[in-house]
């Protein structure tokens, strides 16, 4: 396969990637389907959702900073102006930035899951699993302690798990461009009219 068209098979595969981030962060934002939650209550408390939502690492990192450096990356792969040396050599620079926001996102998700969601216990709004000595993922008899939103653990869980599968891909395609624009760079991208 010639460099073009792997940039191009890259390209492809990064944008249902970079949507799938972008919809599960904004998903995130309602748990239990809600937009209570996400809004500030009258006594002047904030979103009640989890903090790493907030950080969105699905919507800038996995979304944005993926989907811009996709857009160049199949420019470079199409025959025309940007299917030379150069263009290959700029999306090295285009594929860093999509892996910065892959692993970004990756950070998040992984962080999400780990801390577990903000819910209510007995009325108290916090993070009940973050102070716990175990490890809630391995005890789903403990999920049930959080009464609002209702199935908060399943809905962060299932998202951010999502988001954990969807950064590590974005991060292993657009470090795979890395190389295949060094590739592009040095070889030429394998078209007949490639200009130098």
């Amino acid at each position: 396969m010639c460099t073009g068209k792997c940039a191009r098979f890259i390209a492809i595969s990064l944008y249902p990637l970079a949507l799938i981030s972008i919809i599960c962060n904004i998903i995130l934002f309602f748990p239990d389907w809600d937009t209570k939650y996400a809004q500030e209550d009258r006594d002047g408390v904030g979103p009640r959702i989890t903090e790493e939502v907030k950080y969105m690492g699905g919507l800038i990192g996995g979304g944005i900073m993926v989907l811009i450096p996709a857009i160049h990356i199949h420019l470079t792969g199409k025959q025309g102006c940007c299917a030379n040396r150069c263009g290959m050599f700029l999306s090295i620079a285009f594929a860093a930035v999509g892996v910065a926001g892959g692993l970004y996102s990756f950070a998040v998700a992984t962080v999400g899951l780990v801390n577990g969601p903000t819910c209510s216990v007995l009325g108290v709004w916090g993070t009940p699993f973050k102070e716990m000595e175990e490890e809630y993922l391995k005890h789903p008899d403990l999920w049930k302690i959080c009464t609002a939103p209702q199935g908060v653990v399943e809905f962060n869980l299932g998202l951010f798990a999502t988001l954990l599968v969807v950064g590590g891909l974005e991060l292993i395609l657009c470090g795979i461009q890395m190389i295949n624009g060094l590739f592009g760079c040095l070889c030429g991208t394998c078209g007949d009219k490639e200009s130098v």
